[in-house]
């Protein structure tokens, strides 16, 4: 797989956005989604809450093993909607050499809420 290089962007344009850390809560099949993928609510504690995401990471992940794991997620995007679900972060992962998606997240557990520097 190859990724397309994006254009230089400023720290301003980093700092526009807003990457959390939350945990998910609840996790489960998403079958009325295009291509494969599992329904997230993911705790972003505080003033966040609990918020929904859709994520196509199901070569990787089930949803039973999710609950409890701590994923990264851009909060301040404009919700979208995916199939009949509305999803309110875009959670972060990257390709592994099969363009599968594997999560973004700490190595090792930081308060929900807590913002990527």
């Amino acid at each position: 797989m190859t990724d397309t290089a994006p254009g230089t962007a400023s720290i301003e344009d980093f700092l526009k956005l807003d990457i959390r850390v939350g945990t998910v809560v609840r996790a489960e099949d998403f079958p009325e989604a295009r291509k494969p993928a599992i329904r997230l609510w993911i705790d972003f504690g505080g003033e966040l809450g609990t918020r929904k995401s859709s994520a196509q990471i199901t070569a990787h992940y089930t949803p039973d093993a999710l609950i409890g794991r701590q994923v990264l997620a851009v909060v301040n995007f404009p919700p979208r909607q995916i199939g009949p679900m509305r999803s309110e972060v875009l959670t972060l992962g990257v390709s592994d050499g099969m363009g599968e998606i594997v999560l973004m997240a700490p190595d090792q557990a930081v308060p929900d809420g807590s913002r990527l520097h």
